[in-house]
Parts: structure tokens; sequence; C-alpha cells
């Protein structure tokens, strides 16, 4: 398991929520805003760009901070904890 620790508030190294994002591309009605179809993973035509955000975000529990998964994880490397 991969330590974290909060950029933002520096001193949560415990609570975390793991966010799983997975996008879904759909073409919407122009004047409604329905659904007019949900499109394959892969299957989208040449106008719309495919999602290339990350597949995991963290929120800090104790500030609310969210960031990607790779900033907590840096920020836990560079800045072991003492042992005192």
């Amino acid at each position: 398991m991969t330590a974290y620790l909060c950029p933002r508030c520096k001193t949560n190294r415990m609570r975390f929520n793991k966010i799983e994002q997975r996008a879904t591309s759909v073409k919407l009605d122009p004047e409604s805003g329905e659904v007019v179809s949900v499109m394959e993973e892969g299957a989208t035509d040449p106008f719309h760009l495919a999602y290339k955000g990350p597949e995991m975000r963290i929120q800090c529990a104790a500030c609310g901070e969210i960031g990607d998964e790779e900033t907590f994880i840096q920020f836990a490397r560079s800045h072991p904890r003492s042992s005192s």
C-alpha cells in the first residue's frame, strides 16, 4: 500500500476518500439537454475528444482537498514521518 499525505493541511496521513472516475461519452439534445445517445468506449465521432484525465482522484477526509493520487503520494514521499 502506498502512503498519502495531504498537500493542503499537511497533517492527514490516515483518512482519505478514493474517487474512481469513469467517463461516459454522450450526445445531448441541444434544446432539452436530454441524452440522445451513449457512445461505446472508443466509438466516438471525429469531433468528440475522449476523456484523458486520471482514473483515480483522492480526497483528504480531514480538510476536503481533492487532487490527483500522484500528488498525495509524492507529498508523502517528500515529507517522511520523523521517528521521534
